[in-house]
């Protein structure tokens, strides 16, 4: 009996011995390979930070680069090529083209290798201790995937993991982009101070959301850091809303301020990827020259490589250029020039001490205009306060005894005037008529009724004043009250008067029927009064100067295609139908004057008579200064009719400005279109970035984008919110004045 117990003793104990050693062997493998994946996933965080701060992006798209090549075999399913890969990997590219990859399997991997996917966690859901973990097949082998979406890597498939990782059976290691890096803000407007983010999101698109997380429906919803999935009704608004640190702002009326719109296409095969993609290359090199040779001016002068001090805001430090290109960065997800021109406004933007007379009209659709949509797009306060800075410099110019505002304003004196040019002091119907999207918004988010009702009193004066045959001459006497010289034009010096009547309706969510009423007197008038065909079929809306017709059209007329279709869509009446026929057709004309030139760009003027159609005569007519109205049109009509010439038209039109009009440096306009090889004029404009690259990019862009329900788009391109159909309208309580109770 004793010799057993003393045999089966050191039996025991040599196997525990063995075991523990094996154990400790195991266990060091196991915590050796952890910490190496570990230390896989914080140098992708690592990677991925330093992009977002430094690089826009450019490290970690070369993280993605594998991942990506995976994904080619799929996206050939959707008809994209080569270069829309390209495009899609750019971890600049705002638009989430994952989705349609979303439920698709993985390629399938050589036998009995795996394939080890790493997911990040994200601080919420690590406080939680939420886990997960999934295992899939993948052809004869095993798949292994660690963490599911933001899930963390689960203990067993870790060692499963660790295992393969030795013996050399790993096929690929999956890393998806880090969370971004968000530094915390008050959540108070008035303590806050702005880090004016733009995050990216897990797929490495644009997310100017919080916590980089992409709305959308999917088998594996991204949360929004407090662990609600982040989805989109049906109207394609995100259900649940956070700021740009996470922190939910969902509120009764479903419009948290602090809510940041996300920039995303919801029908990828509604996107042309290709042409898309090179109007956002054109944005980067029209942007980067800027950066380099007029950094904080106004404009930039291409060919000289220098600023351009002769704009219309002259040689103060402004940045009209960073202000008026800002949202169109926003929406092509170009987030480190983005944050770039955001800096400068928070550091630089004022206009304190500039003793400038500045014009109200261009003042207030670029600096104001496009501070508003910024605002709407971010909830970010800065942009509401510059807004609002600047309105106020102007409000001195309405201190006349109509109402009617002057044309100058000088920001540091208060001191207003009209041009002297114009028709005995008047001031001009286009620029005094197109003041009310940005007061009208600006009421709405301040609270100070203020804005709204200087715009409301030239709404009044307008709507009693006799207009002669229902038409608007182009200059109002802002001490008298009465017509100056009676010249009408849909083009320079109306215009836009025209197209505020309707988008004020719009804007207000079809409430405001007092503009609506203007707009469509004022049509029915202009299509009888001037509208006109030309023998050979192309309709044309003329000027009318003392009730003669001077069978000229200015390319600023052109936009009147948008405008008359637009009126269509948005009210079925009586007009409907010649609205929809005119605004094609002056599409269309205004597409043959583009086309009847040698560049295949547009005249600045063009005329009509027995001799010649859609062409300019005159030697000062001939010039393009890279103007947006033809293709506003553009765009418009194809999203009001899905016709694919709009489409071909704008793309004509980007060949013909590369061809043209790109230099090293920049672009410039033309000073004759008809010339095979045009002299360019040296100048940069600022709304070529605001509106003519923007529109163009979103005529290729999926309806979703900045839908016509929701948006409203000023006269600089500039988006605005419409009231009841858009959360991101950020409407404040009305301020009202304090009673003296006694």
């Amino acid at each position: 009996m004793c010799s057993g117990k003393f045999f089966r003793m050191p039996t025991l104990a040599i196997c525990g011995v063995v075991l523990t050693i094996i154990l400790v062997c195991i266990t060091g493998i196991t915590l050796t390979n952890s910490i190496n994946i570990s230390n896989i996933v914080k140098l992708r965080e690592k990677v991925a930070s330093d992009s977002a701060a430094a690089n826009g992006g450019h490290q970690a798209a070369q993280t993605r680069a594998a991942l990506v090549e995976q994904q080619y075999s799929t996206l050939q399913q959707h008809h994209l090529s080569q270069s829309d890969l390209n495009y899609i990997s750019a971890s600049t590219h705002p638009k989430n083209l994952q989705r349609p990859l979303q439920h698709q399997q993985l390629p399938q991997q050589q036998p009995n290798k795996i394939v080890i996917e790493i997911g990040l966690r994200s601080a919420n859901e690590s406080a939680s201790g939420s886990k997960g973990s999934g295992k899939s097949a993948s052809g004869s082998g095993s798949g292994t995937t660690a963490g599911s979406g933001n899930m963390p890597l689960g203990m067993p498939h870790m060692l499963e993991a660790a295992e393969a990782l030795m013996e050399g059976n790993v096929d690929s290691i999956s890393l998806p982009a880090a969370l971004p890096l968000v530094a915390s803000t008050p959540t108070t407007e008035k303590s806050s101070k702005p880090n004016g983010n733009v995050n990216f999101n897990v797929n490495g698109n644009t997310n100017k959301r919080s916590s980089g997380n992409s709305p959308g429906s999917n088998s594996n919803a991204p949360t929004n850091g407090t662990g609600k999935s982040t989805e989109l009704n049906s109207n394609g608004r995100n259900s649940t809303g956070g700021d740009m640190n996470g922190n939910n702002t969902e509120s009764n009326s479903g419009r948290g301020n602090s809510v940041v719109m996300d920039i995303r296409d919801h029908n990828p095969g509604g996107i042309q990827f290709e042409r898309r993609a090179h109007v956002k290359q054109m944005m980067e090199h029209a942007w980067r020259n800027y950066k380099l040779y007029a950094w904080g001016k106004n404009e930039l002068r291409p060919l000289s490589q220098r600023p351009h001090s002769g704009s219309i805001f002259g040689s103060y430090d402004l940045g009209a250029t960073i202000v008026d290109g800002l949202d169109t960065l926003y929406i092509m997800g170009l987030e480190n020039e983005y944050r770039e021109g955001r800096d400068w406004i928070e550091r630089k933007f004022t206009l304190d001490n500039i003793s400038a007379e500045l014009s109200v009209f261009e003042t207030n659709i670029r600096f104001v205009g496009g501070m508003l949509t910024l605002y709407a797009f971010t909830g970010d306060p800065l942009y509401k306060e510059k807004a609002q800075h600047v309105a106020d410099k102007l409000l001195p110019a309405f201190q006349t005894p109509t109402g009617i505002p002057y044309a100058l304003v000088n920001t540091k004196s208060g001191v207003a005037k009209n041009y002297g040019w114009a028709s005995g002091g008047s001031s001009i119907l286009s620029e005094f008529g197109t003041l009310h999207l940005e007061f009208a918004y600006l009421s709405d988010i301040t609270g100070n009724p203020l804005y709204r009702e200087r715009v409301q009193t030239i709404r009044q004066v307008l709507k009693e004043i006799e207009k002669p045959k229902g038409l608007y001459p182009n200059f109002l006497n802002p001490k008298t009250g009465k017509w100056g010289q009676l010249h009408m034009s849909l083009g320079a010096l109306g215009d836009s008067y025209y197209e505020y009547l309707l988008k004020a309706w719009l804007q207000s969510g079809q409430t405001d029927e007092e503009a609506r009423e203007m707009y469509d007197e004022a049509m029915v008038a202009i299509m009888d009064k001037m509208v006109r065909t030309s023998p050979n079929g192309l309709t044309y809306v003329s000027d009318l100067k003392f009730d003669r017709l001077e069978h000229k059209m200015d390319h600023l007329a052109c936009f009147s295609g948008g405008l008359f279709a637009l009126g269509a869509a948005t009210r079925q009446n009586e007009h409907r139908d010649k609205y929809m026929e005119v605004g094609k057709g002056i599409t269309n004309t205004c597409h043959e004057s583009y086309i009847r030139a040698p560049t295949q760009l547009g005249p600045e003027a063009f005329r009509f008579s027995d001799a010649v159609e859609a062409r300019a005569l005159r030697s000062q007519e001939k010039y393009y200064i890279l103007r947006p109205e033809t293709f506003e049109s553009y765009f418009v009509l194809w999203r009001l009719t899905h016709d694919q010439k709009y489409r071909d038209w704008g793309w004509e039109a980007v060949l013909a400005l590369e061809k043209h009009c790109r230099t090293p440096h920049g672009y410039c306009g033309l000073r004759n279109v008809y010339q095979q090889e045009p002299q360019k004029d040296d100048v940069q404009q600022s709304f070529f970035l605001a509106e003519t690259l923007k529109y163009l990019y979103l005529l290729f862009s999926d309806d979703s984008v900045l839908p016509l329900d929701e948006w409203v788009f000023n006269t600089e391109a500039h988006p605005l919110p419409i009231k009841g159909a858009n959360q991101y309208y950020r409407q404040a309580p009305v301020t009202l004045p304090v009673s003296n109770a006694s």
